[in-house]
C-alpha cells in the first residue's frame, strides 16, 4: 500500500508533467511580420508567441558563469543543469497556454550551440523579408513618428540610419540569427516563412506553420485584428518609439510605398541579400 506521501509525491509530479509547456521558436527579421504573425496565432488560446523575448539572454548569461574561476574550480555540470536545463519551464510555469514560440535571435551561433544543449525536439519558425524593404519600413516609420531610437541618436540622413541599423542593432542580430540557420547543418531546424506569403496568402502561411509545429489546427481570423497583447501585456513603445508595434487592424495588407525608391542607392548595393527576396 502507498503511503500517503507517496501519493501525494506522485501526484505532485504527475501536475508538474501536464504543467510543461512545448516551446518553440521564432527567429524574425523586424519589421517583416514579426508582431503581425504573432497577432493572429494568439487568437488561439493554446498559443503564446511572446514578444522580444529575454530567455535567450538569460541562458546565455547563465552559460557565461562556467567561464569563471569558481565554476571552473569546481565544475559541477549536473547542479548547473538542474538551472540551464529548465529555464523556459520556470520561466513560462505561469503562463495558461500549452504552445509557447518564444522570439529571440536563437539562431545566432552561440545562441544556437546552446539551444542545441539544453533543448530537445527544436522547432524554429524563420520569418524573412527583403532586406531593402526592412530598412525603408524603419525609415518611414522613424519619419512618421518622432523620438524615436534614430532621433535619440543624433542620426540626420538615411544613410546614417540605414548603416546604425545594419551595425550592432536588433536587425543586425536577426540577420547573422538567420544566416547561420540556414548553413546545412543546420537543416531540419526551421520552417521559412516569408512576408509576402504570410500578407498575400495568410491562411494557407498559418496552416503550414501548425503543420510544421504539429499542433492542432484552428480558424483563424485575417480581418478586424487584435494589436499584440499577451497575458495582459503590451509593448512600451515609448521607449524606441510610438508605433513600433502597430498593427493594421482592419484587414492584412502592404503598405504601398516603392522601398527602392526610400533607401540610397549605395545601400542598397551595400546591404541588399539574394537569400531574402
Amino acid at each position: 500500500m502507498k503511503t500517503l506521501d507517496l501519493v501525494i509525491m506522485e501526484k505532485s509530479i504527475r501536475v508538474m508533467k501536464n504543467n510543461l509547456k512545448k516551446v518553440f521558436f521564432l527567429v524574425g527579421l523586424p519589421r517583416a511580420g514579426n508582431t503581425l504573425l504573432s497577432s493572429i496565432l494568439n487568437q488561439n488560446s493554446d498559443i503564446a508567441v511572446t514578444a522580444n523575448s529575454i530567455t535567450a539572454d538569460i541562458i546565455y548569461n547563465l552559460f557565461t558563469l562556467k567561464d569563471i574561476t569558481t565554476f571552473k574550480n569546481f565544475p559541477d555540470h549536473k547542479s548547473f543543469n538542474n538551472i540551464a536545463h529548465h529555464v523556459f519551464d520556470l520561466y513560462y510555469k505561469d503562463w495558461k497556454q500549452k504552445y509557447i514560440i518564444d522570439r529571440s535571435c536563437w539562431g545566432t551561433r552561440e545562441n544556437l550551440r546552446i539551444l542545441k544543449e539544453t533543448h530537445k525536439d527544436i522547432k524554429i519558425i524563420v520569418l524573412t523579408r527583403d532586406l531593402i524593404e526592412v530598412l525603408a519600413s524603419f525609415i518611414i516609420w522613424s519619419d512618421k513618428n518622432p523620438n524615436n531610437f534614430h532621433d535619440r541618436t543624433n542620426l540626420k540622413t538615411i544613410e546614417e540610419r540605414c548603416e546604425n541599423l545594419m551595425q550592432g542593432s536588433i536587425l543586425s542580430h536577426a540577420i547573422l540569427a538567420i544566416e547561420n540557420l540556414l548553413l546545412p547543418e543546420n537543416k531540419g531546424l526551421y520552417h521559412l516563412v516569408k512576408y509576402n506569403d504570410l500578407i498575400n496568402n495568410p491562411n494557407h502561411t498559418i496552416n503550414k506553420i501548425y503543420n510544421y509545429l504539429e499542433i492542432p489546427p484552428f480558424q483563424h481570423r485575417y480581418t478586424n485584428l487584435d494589436q499584440f497583447k499577451i497575458n495582459d501585456i503590451q509593448y512600451k513603445d515609448e521607449f524606441v518609439g510610438r508605433g513600433l508595434h502597430h498593427v493594421k487592424t482592419d484587414k492584412i495588407t502592404k503598405s504601398t510605398y516603392d522601398a527602392y525608391s526610400v533607401i540610397p542607392k549605395s545601400i542598397i548595393q551595400r546591404y541588399r541579400k539574394e537569400w531574402l527576396l
